[in-house]
């Protein structure tokens, strides 16, 4: 397997497909709601086909009796509204490097009904999960600053606050500015298909369409591991792992089994929404842990379609150039392709600021900051990374040095110490991926050298 290691930074280029895009027409009441730009980040007409989905942007307006105050107004928000079906929300704004500081809060109506939600927080997620200062991807001039996205379920209905927050440091209060730009993203990640049972069944595939190019080349870079146009990477036996150390008895970290693994065209990502380009780094030393932040309220069945709106907020809302964890594990344990590029390969992430090069990102879905992550999806984490270390000769349970890009812990430049399995917080000063997530790290390292036959 160590024959997929990549030698350097490294660029594949896939062939381009462009159809047209085609939107259906925003409501009457909804005039202000206008569509995310109908190109992708490199400028190519969007997809037509279902798989494809949409994105609502909705302009903040100033709140109570700071309406005069424009939009340097310490309370923002959208007003109650009726809106075009929508499954998941965020906040973006346009520098980056600003932060948000203060509270954010949705309610949401439910699709076809009457019934709207009670408030809930969405995260604010500043600068955490990003590309690297200095990097192509971060310097792009399309990137924004934005919260963490929120899984809310079929909505046709919406009302935002955001409250700036009020500081105490020299005794007088002082209330922040909010970023300029603020605008609310809403999501429908469209039809596409549900991926079949892990290990076995098969999917409704009439979906999907033919194989475009862009599909063909994410499809590709996996060939070695299964069909081209799979919806599944097959699991790799113990024996056949076992095969595989015994022809490298010297390796300082034992391959371990394969798991099964849903691939992009197996969640229905929309291959011409992301750059063309692959962006591999030398190798793989550590894997970060993360959370995607975007609440608990997905049953495992909807998986496929909370990642392929992640995927959209992610390369249209946030402006990165693909989804920027290189893996996602719903509460199932059910693992899944991330960022394009092949799962045995080097791909460069844009998930922890400032330690994306020679790391991989490990999303579990859902909110972890009090709530108990599943034990499937910690078993999940486990398998997923004793395999794609062990690849790197990495030992899941030892510690390695990575350098900083830079970042709100570590200055640039500086080789910080890593466990090889780490939270994203050991890397940059955040909460993800949740306390409760992080205190079973633990676990994950032990089960990880289990199945690497340490």
């Amino acid at each position: 397997m160590r024959r997929f290691l990549a030698s350097s930074i490294g660029v594949t280029c896939a062939a381009a497909l462009s159809l047209p895009l085609v939107l259906p027409a925003p409501p009457a009441s909804a005039a202000s709601v206008t569509p995310r730009s109908g190109e992708s980040p490199s400028g190519e007409p969007l997809s037509a086909e279902p798989v494809s989905g949409s994105t609502q942007s909705i302009p903040l307006v100033p709140f109570g009796g700071d309406r005069a105050g424009g939009p340097d107004a310490p309370e923002q928000g959208v007003t109650r509204r009726g809106v075009r079906s929508f499954s998941l929300v965020g906040v973006v704004w346009d520098d980056p490097e600003t932060e948000l500081r203060g509270r954010v809060q949705v309610r949401t109506r439910a699709t076809g009904t009457a019934r709207w939600s009670g408030w809930q927080d969405i995260e604010t997620h500043n600068q955490e999960h990003a590309a690297d200062p200095e990097s192509a991807e971060r310097a792009s001039g399309r990137v924004r600053g934005s919260t963490a996205p929120l899984w809310v379920g079929a909505s046709d209905g919406v009302e935002l606050r955001v409250r700036a927050e009020i500081e105490h440091r020299t005794g007088v209060p002082g209330v922040q500015t909010l970023p300029s730009g603020l605008r609310l993203e809403l999501v429908d990640p469209g039809l596409g298909t549900e991926p079949p049972p892990v290990g076995g069944g098969s999917a409704d595939t009439s979906r999907l369409g033919p194989l475009t190019a862009e599909a063909a080349a994410a499809s590709a870079v996996n060939a070695e591991l299964a069909p081209l146009g799979a919806l599944e990477i097959p699991a790799l036996s113990a024996r056949d792992a076992d095969q595989q150390n015994a022809a490298d008895p010297g390796a300082a970290a034992r391959v371990a089994p394969r798991p099964a693994m849903v691939t992009r065209r197996g969640w229905g990502a929309d291959e011409q929404l992301r750059e063309r380009q692959f962006l591999y780094t030398k190798r793989v030393k550590v894997a970060f842990v993360h959370h995607t932040a975007s609440g608990n309220n997905y049953s495992c069945s909807q998986a496929a379609s909370v990642i392929r709106s992640i995927y959209r907020y992610h390369v249209l809302s946030t402006g990165w150039r693909d989804i920027g964890y290189n893996f996602l594990i719903d509460k199932c344990g059910t693992i899944y392709e991330g960022r394009a590029g092949g799962v045995a390969k080097a791909v460069m992430g844009a998930h922890t600021r400032g330690f994306n090069a020679n790391s991989m990102g490990v999303a579990v879905i859902g909110s972890f900051g009090t709530t108990k992550p599943p034990g499937a999806a910690v078993t999940g984490i486990a398998k997923l990374t004793a395999w794609k270390l062990g690849l790197y000769g990495a030992v899941a349970n030892g510690k390695t040095y990575l350098t900083s890009g830079g970042g709100n812990l570590y200055a640039k430049g500086k080789k910080v110490r890593l466990n090889v399995i780490s939270g994203h917080r050991d890397g940059f000063a955040t909460e993800c991926p949740g306390r409760a997530l992080y205190s079973r790290l633990g676990t994950v390292r032990s089960q990880a050298a289990r199945y690497q036959g340490r």
